[in-house]
């Protein structure tokens, strides 16, 4: 077996608790506790798309792992269809990330497979951490057992984010860059570009890239040349 990743490799930088913006009231001590605590309070957390489910799960096994613990992350897209075989590979991690239910809702034998794990992972004292984008009751969960179980956990909600949130959000991204983003850039930026989120953080990175290359900052002019040409504009 070769030596493990460093941790910067396996978890991103920018995902972690410290640069989750907005968390929800009383919803960050709880993962935290995940992280550092054996047998600590299970977590739901329920959100629309790109509302940081996945920043929060990749940050409590970032925060695992700085422990000195072991922390497993598995997107429930990548088991859809062969959950069982997934699930029964994480035996032996402290804390157990499971991001995004809904793949496997409507699946009798995942579904089966995840009231099992559940049951396994209760009783070996592992701390799991469940997101999906709905409650439980939203998901279409066929398996009533499962539904019950996924009830008594500890329950978060991500609420989307808005226009302020997404410029708080861009600002931190950029200052971990060290960009300067002025007010009225993101102005721009947020009345011409999409506004997910998730699109926005992209267009970062490949500003910040453009705006290297061309030895430029990210002002208004430099976005209208930048994304209106799709080139870097000259020096």
């Amino acid at each position: 077996m070769g030596p493990q990743l460093p941790l910067a490799l396996r978890y991103p930088a920018d995902q972690r608790f410290e640069t989750f913006v907005r968390p929800p009231e009383g919803g960050l001590p709880g993962l935290q506790a995940l992280a550092v605590q054996p047998d600590a309070t299970w977590t739901y957390i329920a959100g629309a798309s790109r509302t940081g489910k996945t920043h929060l799960a990749l940050a409590l096994c970032a925060a695992t792992e700085q422990q000195g613990r072991r922390a497993a992350y598995l997107p429930m897209m990548a088991a859809a269809g062969r959950a069982r075989e997934a699930l029964e590979a994480l035996e032996g991690y402290d804390v157990i990330a499971l991001d995004g239910l809904e793949a496997i809702a409507g699946n009798r034998e995942d579904e089966v497979a995840l009231f099992d794990f559940h049951n396994r992972a209760r009783a070996q004292g592992q701390n799991v951490l469940y997101t999906a984008r709905g409650i439980p009751d939203e998901l279409g969960l066929g398996l009533p057992d499962l539904r019950s179980r996924l009830q008594q956990c500890m329950r978060v909600m991500l609420d989307p984010l808005d226009d302020e949130g997404r410029r708080d959000v861009l600002r931190e991204r950029a200052h971990r860059r060290g960009l300067v983003l002025e007010d009225a850039a993101l102005d721009w930026l947020l009345t011409h570009t999409q506004r997910d989120l998730g699109a926005l953080v992209a267009l970062l990175d490949t500003l910040d890239r453009a705006s290297l290359a061309a030895q430029r900052r990210i002002t208004v002019p430099f976005l209208r040349q930048t994304l209106g040409s799709g080139k870097p504009p000259a020096a």
